[in-house]
């Protein structure tokens, strides 16, 4: 999803914000009423880790992976939800940058009223450039780690199941010949450091390796790129893989999402992606379909009502993904889809949330909706939850989702 276009407005915007301040909002984590911009002038300086970042004993968390294989374990989610915009948000120094596009910090209240409507899987993006040390170590900022950890634990003490990931990385995680080295150096060094932060925990925290891994104006950028950026794709997949394998544990067995160039669910990217002999491994998808309906086209073909004349769309992506990876024994998991807000058509959204997930539902695919808190202003409008009141904007498309489900 092309969610960097929301910094052309944050940086034109200077914002006053309450630090750290929500719906049950607790103060483990530093802030005070703090004015900020978008590149975060005015922030506390940002944490400088030395050395490899030591995990807080109090945030420890144990738990079982059970013999089940990737299928199996995919096969017990029904759906989930984006805290999107949050962790994965840049602009601040160091922890502050959780609140750099307009998001309160994240609370445990937030996530249980998410779970109490039905949702049984968080997705957590996390931004981590702007937390590592220089290389060859890129040791993540150990005030980071705790909060993204602390964040996660929110979800999985509830018992859901959780993925976190590795989001807005395209500035320095270039897929292409020229960087690859680097990149794939990079790679390693991230993923090993959160695989022995979290090696303990059990099956239902799930690693989502590369976020929509792509050349940023590049050929083809969002519809499979080129031959060699989806050989470079496949190549990181693999670094992730062998990566968080090596550290062993409980991670000889989590379940690992690798995903296609700018993880699309065209043709082209998901023909191309490597499927690796192991069966603790699936697919992560991005899948605004049909982008007429979900996104603000600004254009005559643009949709603003669901009829179903479009309902072959839908069903023509997930039989491809079906095809080409659910019946090879490879899980697939929509980890962003979801429809803006125009003019608050909500009746329609959820028709059209209704026709899509049971679709996903039919053949095997979980989906989670992509919330970056935004329902009447702001760039893209996905916002379903108004994390500032711990209550649904949209109670309407939240209920269409969940009910799926029942």
């Amino acid at each position: 999803m092309r969610k960097t276009r929301l910094l052309a407005l944050l940086a034109a915007l200077t914002v006053s914000v309450t630090a750290f301040v929500s719906c049950g909002s607790d103060d483990s984590s530093s802030g005070a009423e703090t004015t900020t911009t978008a590149a975060g002038t005015q922030a506390p300086a940002e944490s400088t880790a030395d050395s490899k970042a030591e995990p807080d004993a109090s945030l420890a968390r144990t738990g079982e992976i059970r013999s089940l294989t990737a299928a199996q374990l995919v096969a017990e989610i029904k759906t989930g939800w984006n805290l999107g915009n949050s962790l994965d948000a840049y602009g601040n120094k160091g922890v502050l940058s959780e609140i750099a596009w307009g998001n309160p910090k994240t609370t445990k209240d937030m996530i249980d009223a998410v779970k109490a409507k039905g949702f049984d899987l968080i997705r957590i993006p996390v931004t981590w450039g702007g937390h590592l040390g220089e290389g060859p170590d890129y040791t993540v900022d150990p005030e980071w780690f705790d909060r993204v950890q602390e964040v996660v634990n929110y979800a999985y003490d509830n018992g859901m199941y959780v993925i976190i990931n590795s989001h807005h990385e395209e500035d320095w995680r270039i897929p292409d010949n020229k960087h690859i080295e680097a990149v794939d150096a990079e790679v390693k060094a991230l993923w090993l450091q959160i695989a022995e932060r979290f090696k303990d925990y059990g099956d239902h925290l799930i690693f989502e390796g590369l976020n929509e891994p792509r050349v940023k104006d590049g050929a083809n950028e969002w519809n499979g790129g080129t031959k060699e950026g989806r050989e470079c794709v496949n190549r990181l997949n693999k670094t992730f893989l062998d990566a968080v394998r090596s550290t062993g544990g409980n991670n000889t067995n989590r379940l690992l999402l690798l995903t296609t160039f700018a993880s699309s669910c065209g043709t082209t990217a998901i023909n191309a992606a490597e499927i690796p002999q192991d069966e603790h491994v699936g697919y992560s998808i991005h899948a605004y379909t049909p982008y007429a309906f979900t996104y603000n086209a600004n254009e005559s073909w643009e949709l603003f009502t669901w009829d179903g004349s479009h309902d072959t769309e839908i069903l023509g992506m997930l039989y491809n993904l079906k095809e080409r990876f659910v019946d090879n024994g490879v899980p697939v998991i929509i980890t962003e889809y979801g429809a803006v807000n125009k003019d608050g058509n909500d009746e329609e959204v959820a028709k059209w949330a209704t026709c899509y997930l049971t679709t996903a539902k039919s053949v095997g695919i979980p989906c989670v909706w992509w919330d970056n808190g935004y329902y009447t202003t702001g760039n893209e409008l996905f916002g379903i939850f108004n994390r500032k009141k711990c209550e649904w904007y949209s109670n309407t498309v939240a209920d269409a989702i969940v009910g799926v489900y029942k």
